[in-house]
C-alpha cells in the first residue's frame, strides 16, 4: 500500500505539531504527508516549513473542508489516501488498520476519534431505498479508483461534505467499512473541530467543552442541498427535511419554555432555516441537473485547478 495522508489544518498550530509528530512516529518513512493550511494567522506556515517530514504543503484561501481535502488530493499520489484533521493525533494501530482493511478489499475505512465527547460510532441510514453508511470525514482512508470515480469532494458544501460523500458512495456501490483499530485522538476539553451528529449541523465545541449555538441556516442549507441532489425533488426529500426542521424547532421551544432562549432568536433561527432550505433545495435541483452521471458532483476536484495560493513541494 502506498499511503497518502492529507492533513487539513485552520489556526491550529499547537495541535498540528502534535498530529505531525504522530504521523512521523506511527506510519513508515515512505508515507506521503500532504498539509493543507488555510487561511492561517497563527504562524502554522514558518511551523510545517522547518519540518523535515512533510512532503507538500499547500496553503489554500478558502475556509471550506471540502476545498482542503480536494487541494490536497490533487497533489496526492498515493494508491490509498487518508484524510485527517490537524487536530488529530492518530493511534499506534492507525497504519495497520487502514492497511489491513485495504488489503481485504476495502474501499472506505473509517474509525473512531477517542476522547471526543460527541463523536459517535459507526452510522447508517436509508434513503429512497438505498443503505448509506455514514463516515468521519476528518479521519478516513480512500481507495484512489473511489475518489476518482467520485471526483472528490463537493466544493459547494462548507460543512458535512463528507454526508453527501456518503450517499454518492452509496449510489456508486461502494461500501463503508468501520475499523476500530484505526483510531485518532483529540484531547478532551479542547476544540475538537465540527460535532457530527443527525443532520452534521456547523456547531462547534468551546474550549470548556460545552456547545456553541450551531449555525442552522448551513447546516440545513447543506441538509437540503444534499437530499436534492442525489435524490431529486421526491416526497421523502421533503419529509426529512421538514421533519428534521419540526423537531429542532420544538426543541427550541422547549428551550424557550426554560428560559434557555429568547422569542427573537428562536424566530430568528426558524426564519434562516427556511431561507437556507429553500435555496438548498433549488441549488440542489440545479446541480443535479448539471451533472446527471451517478457521481452527482458538479463541483468537484476537476472543476478547478486554482484552489491553492502557494504550493512547496519538497518531493
Amino acid at each position: 500500500m502506498e499511503l497518502s495522508v492529507v492533513v487539513s489544518t485552520l489556526n491550529d498550530r499547537e495541535r498540528l505539531v502534535s498530529c505531525l509528530d504522530a504521523l512521523a512516529k506511527r506510519t513508515p518513512t515512505e508515507t506521503e504527508c500532504i498539509v493543507v493550511n488555510g487561511p492561517s494567522s497563527d504562524g502554522t506556515t514558518g511551523v510545517v516549513r522547518d519540518r523535515d517530514d512533510i512532503d507538500v504543503l499547500v496553503e489554500i484561501s478558502e475556509r471550506n473542508p471540502s476545498v482542503s481535502r480536494n487541494a490536497g488530493l490533487e497533489l496526492a499520489t498515493g494508491d490509498v489516501v487518508a484524510f485527517l484533521d490537524g487536530g488529530y493525533a492518530i493511534d499506534h494501530s492507525w497504519y495497520s488498520a487502514i492497511d489491513e482493511s485495504m488489503a481485504d478489499g476495502t474501499d472506505v475505512v473509517t474509525g473512531p476519534v477517542t476522547g471526543h465527547p460527541l463523536h459517535a460510532g459507526q452510522s447508517s441510514d436509508a434513503v429512497a431505498g438505498r443503505t448509506v453508511t455514514h463516515f468521519h470525514g476528518d479521519n478516513a482512508a480512500f481507495d484512489r479508483s473511489v475518489l476518482d470515480a467520485l471526483d472528490g469532494f463537493d466544493e459547494y458544501l462548507t460543512a458535512a461534505g463528507e454526508r453527501d460523500c456518503a450517499h454518492r458512495i452509496a449510489s456508486l456501490d461502494f461500501e463503508v467499512s468501520w475499523n476500530a483499530a484505526m483510531a485518532a485522538r483529540c484531547e478532551v476539553g479542547t476544540d475538537c473541530g465540527a460535532v457530527i451528529d443527525s443532520r452534521e449541523s456547523s456547531s462547534k465545541l468551546r474550549s470548556d467543552g460545552g456547545r456553541t449555538d450551531p449555525d442552522w441556516g448551513a447546516a440545513y442549507r447543506s441538509l437540503s442541498y444534499r437530499l436534492a441532489k442525489n435524490y431529486g425533488l421526491r416526497p421523502g426529500v421533503f419529509a426529512r427535511t421538514a421533519g428534521s426542521a419540526l423537531r429542532e424547532g420544538a426543541t427550541g421551544v422547549c428551550r424557550l419554555a426554560a428560559g434557555e432562549a429568547t422569542p427573537t432568536s428562536w424566530l430568528s433561527d426558524g426564519t434562516d432555516v427556511v431561507r437556507n432550505v429553500t435555496r438548498g433545495l433549488w441549488d440542489g435541483v440545479r446541480a443535479r441537473y448539471r451533472d446527471r452521471s451517478p457521481r452527482r458532483n458538479p463541483n468537484g476536484l476537476s472543476q478547478r485547478h486554482d484552489r491553492a495560493v502557494q504550493v512547496y513541494d519538497w518531493r
